[in-house]
């Protein structure tokens, strides 16, 4: 959820290149090519607070990766935060370099996330994802915002970070079932999300031939959980995601 800023207000939320994740951690797509996705979601989840207060969204994106590891590619999602009305669209550019090493994956990149003029609120991150057999970890950290700093507030470089593990594994004919947690926390996390300090998240998903099912909850406590987003309540989210060759 996000919030228009002041200094006497509470902020809002970002998203990362969302969509429920099947697999605990991928490589981008393969090399030298160009891809898209498309999808649809009854509630488009970020880090564990609703992006849409609770409405659908419709999402997709377009990719490159070529052979050396360098990919590229452009994600966007309609978007709600109340008590705003400037915010209507997410739209993320990223960029970023995947390789593998002793089975190994690892992925280092930026993604830069913007919304509406109006809302004032664009920000960047750096990330660095490792993964091995089912295992996944990895760490965003806030590099750059456009938004205004309140009293006593620091969304300088390296001021909000974002931590996330995750498990995937399959059961039986092409049914996987993703596990994960994750902790939100700094000042700009704060403004963005309407959360008083920081925040775990957590959730558990199946998917099957694009169709996916997510149970997700977190322990947020401030604006974030009152008022139309409920984000310290269990969501229930269902989702179809197609992927298309370029």
């Amino acid at each position: 959820m996000k919030f228009q800023f002041s200094p006497s207000s509470p902020l809002k939320t970002l998203s990362v290149i969302s969509a429920l994740s099947l697999t605990a951690f991928a490589l981008p797509t393969q090399a030298g090519e160009w891809s898209a996705n498309a999808a649809m979601t009854n509630n488009y989840i970020w880090r564990g607070l609703t992006q849409t207060e609770n409405e659908a969204a419709i999402q997709g994106g377009i990719d490159y990766a070529s052979d050396s590891g360098f990919y590229a590619g452009t994600w966007v999602s309609n978007v709600n935060y109340a008590p705003s009305d400037v915010y209507s669209y997410e739209h993320d550019l990223y960029a970023g370099f995947a390789f593998e090493t002793g089975g190994v994956s690892w992925d280092v990149g930026y993604l830069y996330y913007n919304y509406d003029k109006e809302a004032e609120f664009d920000f960047g991150e750096v990330y660095a994802k490792v993964g091995f057999g089912g295992f996944s970890g990895g760490v965003w950290v806030l590099t750059n915002t456009e938004a205004d700093e309140g009293l006593g507030q620091d969304f300088g470089a390296g001021s909000t970070y974002y931590i996330s593990a995750d498990y995937g594994f399959e059961i039986s004919n092409g049914i996987g079932v993703g596990l994960h947690v994750g902790y939100h926390d700094g000042d700009f996390a704060e403004a963005f999300n309407g959360t008083t300090g920081g925040y775990y998240d957590y959730n558990i998903s199946v998917a099957k031939d694009g169709f996916a099912f997510m149970m997700s909850s977190t322990d947020v406590e401030g604006p974030a959980a009152d008022g139309g987003y409920d984000n310290d309540e269990i969501k229930f989210v269902i989702s179809y995601a197609v992927d298309i060759s370029m």
